[in-house]
C-alpha cells in the first residue's frame, strides 16, 4: 500500500463567457463567496470579488499517493474545479493551481523568548 499525502490546493481562474443569468447569480451570491468563505475542503470552496467580476479561486483538500506528487494533486483539484463550475453553468478559462503538501510542510515554531 502506498503512502498517502494530504495537499491543500488553490485553483485560480478567470471567468469567461458568462451568460447574463450566470453573471446575475454570481453577483447575487457574492456575499456568500467572499473572504469569510475561504476554506479548504474536499468538495472545494469558491471565492471571488463581485467588482470587477473577473477572477475566482477554489480551495481543495486532496489526498493522493505521495509518489504521484504535487503535480497530480493540482491536476485532481483542477479537474474537480472544472466539473463543479460546469455543473453550475459558469464559463471559465486559465485554470492554474498552487499546491502545498501538508505532510512535508515545515512548521516554524516561535521559541518562548520570541513570544
Amino acid at each position: 500500500m502506498s503512502e498517502q499525502h494530504t495537499y491543500r490546493v488553490i485553483v485560480r481562474g478567470t471567468w469567461d463567457g458568462l451568460t447574463e443569468e450566470a453573471r446575475a447569480r454570481l453577483l447575487a451570491e457574492a456575499a456568500d463567496h467572499g473572504m469569510a468563505s475561504m476554506r479548504f475542503s474536499e468538495e472545494g470552496s469558491l471565492s471571488y470579488e463581485p467588482a470587477p467580476l473577473k477572477h475566482f479561486s477554489m480551495r481543495y483538500v486532496v489526498v493522493s499517493d505521495a509518489a504521484d506528487g504535487e503535480e497530480m494533486a493540482g491536476a485532481l483539484a483542477e479537474d474537480r474545479a472544472e466539473t463543479a463550475l460546469r455543473a453550475l453553468g459558469y464559463g471559465f478559462r486559465d485554470l492554474r493551481s498552487t499546491v502545498t503538501d501538508l505532510d512535508t510542510m515545515k512548521i516554524n515554531r516561535k521559541s518562548a523568548s520570541r513570544r
